[in-house]
């Protein structure tokens, strides 16, 4: 009955999966392995497991999507403070692009990836995969952003720290809600994971209309994925 989808090979009660993702599906916050374990009563590297594979699950399902119209653009540094250079290059902390749909003045689908560096192949790359062919793109005047014009109708604008969340506001928005999910939730990151951090949070923005839905639909998603092996742990 569960060969050949997301449960493939477990060991757990199927009950305790659907106490996972009915909790994953309806804490708007996020929910820590820590938390889940005691929730349902499993081991925390059972709950990490089980996070990891619902994550995975997540990024597959908005993989599909191609963000459309007017998207903005911009990139955010995501880790835990250490001492040494701030801004780019900054020790402990991951790129994170993030692109999201204005529609007419509200936000639309999202996507978020970590990427090794910010540059024109990173940003030319993640459009290519994650927004539709001659969309029109706004950025800041980032050089490297350059980059996706032959793939979508570039607009940059060099802004101000203050004219910036006026010339990419949602953006901005979302950078600043995903860094109160990973303190809220996980107090901090661990980079190795953080994509899967990402996909969670992007996974529920995107479905904020249907909040009630979102367990649901994540069944049915567990039920028609394909086997996803486990990794390691996660927070």
């Amino acid at each position: 009955m569960i060969s050949g989808t997301l449960f493939h090979a477990t060991k757990l009660p199927l009950t305790k999966w659907f106490w996972a993702i009915y909790w994953v599906g309806t804490d708007k916050g996020g929910i820590s392995a820590l938390r889940l374990s005691k929730l349902i009563g499993v081991t925390w590297r059972s709950a990490c497991r089980m996070l990891e594979k619902l994550r995975k699950a997540m990024e597959h399902r908005d993989s599909i999507y191609r963000l459309s119209d007017v998207i903005e653009l911009d990139d955010a540094l995501v880790g835990g403070k250490k001492p040494g250079k701030r801004g780019r290059g900054a020790e402990g902390k991951v790129s994170v692009l993030i692109a999201c749909e204005n529609r007419d003045g509200k936000p639309g689908y999202l996507a978020m990836e970590t990427v090794e560096s910010v540059s024109k192949a990173t940003i030319l790359d993640f459009a290519k995969r994650r927004i539709k062919v001659a969309q029109t793109v706004r950025t800041d005047g980032l050089p490297a952003n350059n980059g996706i014009q032959p793939h979508v109708t570039h607009v940059s604008k060099i802004t101000s720290p203050e004219m910036a969340n006026e010339w990419l506001p949602w953006v901005h928005v979302a950078i600043a809600n995903l860094k109160r999910f990973l303190l809220g939730t996980f107090h901090g990151t661990s980079n190795r994971y953080l994509q899967g951090y990402l996909n969670e949070f992007c996974y529920r923005f995107n479905r904020r209309f249907w909040e009630a839905e979102i367990p649901n639909r994540l069944l049915r998603l567990c039920v028609v994925h394909r086997p996803v092996a486990s990794r390691g742990t996660v927070n």
